[in-house]
């Protein structure tokens, strides 16, 4: 090349503009079960995580999104699209069904899950301690007291003989958290009637269809088809005049009597961290899973007078909170 050439190229090359010379901005692939408004609570506290970890959505991380709406059937392909991008790490919180659909889109590239269950007998991870393979997450073991729900609404409505128990049969947790269920109920002496709802219209007909004469209250399990639909079952309940209790905080926050479950506000925030580490280059097979151990318990006061039922005085006073 001719010295007159080589000059220009070099030229030409620093008057690129300095994005152009800039190293592409991380990718984080986000799989999400809802939608964004749902989700509005669970996004900022991961964005917390993430600025924690020193990454700031827009400045040096962007982050892109893929929305299932609630229909746990369309996860798996959410999921392989986001990996076709290519994105640098895949963040699945949300649930056993988002970490599964994940899980089966890649075995190369870095997952963090976020779930209420046991990631070890669902088969996400092979320990806790030592995740292996490429995932690694938070669970906030909401599904572990699911059968603490029934006893506490038990508590509430000591003379009823039999529970209305509500599960979602498409979850990968349905059957565990039954099990546990009746085991709970044959404990403290109350029946239960297992109810099944995975769609607006089996939600709405577990409320309107519900025998009062033999169920006088409802447990749900832990879910996230529930947790996220907190406003629209604190309404039915209220409406219906049924005592309820699910893992949401949202739900009694939203007007329904009470809440027993891990905080997803802790968990959704950890995740954040996990996803930055990893993208600072730590793997997933080196972080341990983490458990959040804080479960909340909230009573709406207002509900119970509406709904007509006395709460026991030893109940408010190991309340995380009451909402008068």
């Amino acid at each position: 090349m001719r010295r007159r050439a080589f000059i220009l190229l070099l030229g030409a090359a620093g008057a690129l503009p300095a994005r152009a010379r800039q190293p592409t901005m991380p990718v984080v692939g986000y799989l999400g079960l809802e939608s964004p408004e749902t989700y509005t609570s669970r996004l900022a506290a991961f964005r917390e995580g993430l600025a924690e970890a020193g990454f700031s959505e827009g400045r040096n991380v962007a982050i892109a999104f893929r929305w299932a709406d609630g229909h746990y059937d369309r996860l798996s392909a959410l999921a392989e699209e986001l990996v076709r991008l290519p994105v640098s790490v895949l963040a699945a919180p949300g649930g056993a069904p988002v970490a599964l659909a994940a899980k089966s889109a890649t075995t190369v590239l870095p997952i963090v899950f976020e779930m209420g269950g046991d990631p070890v007998a669902l088969g996400v991870v092979d320990s806790l301690s030592r995740p292996g393979g490429n995932l690694t997450g938070v669970s906030s073991l909401s599904v572990e007291v699911s059968r603490k729900r029934l006893e506490f609404l038990h508590e509430v409505l000591p003379g009823v003989g039999t529970l209305g128990v509500v599960a979602n049969a498409t979850s990968p947790t349905a059957t565990s958290q039954l099990r546990s269920l009746q085991v709970a109920a044959d404990t403290i002496g109350v029946g239960i009637r297992k109810l099944q709802a995975s769609n607006e219209g089996e939600l709405g007909a577990v409320f309107t269809h519900l025998p009062r004469q033999e169920v006088g209250g409802l447990v749900f399990t832990s879910d996230p088809y529930f947790a996220n639909r907190s406003q629209a079952l604190a309404r039915l309940a209220l409406r219906h005049r049924i005592p309820a209790i699910t893992q949401s905080r949202d739900f009694p926050l939203a007007g329904g009597l009470m809440s027993y479950g891990g905080d997803f506000t802790q968990s959704h925030r950890n995740a954040g961290v996990y996803v930055g580490r990893i993208l600072k280059g730590e793997k997933p097979a080196d972080l341990p899973v983490q458990l959040v151990t804080k479960v909340e318990l909230f009573i709406n006061l207002q509900a119970a007078i509406e709904l007509g039922v006395s709460l026991p005085p030893s109940l408010m006073i190991s309340a995380d909170q009451v909402i008068e």
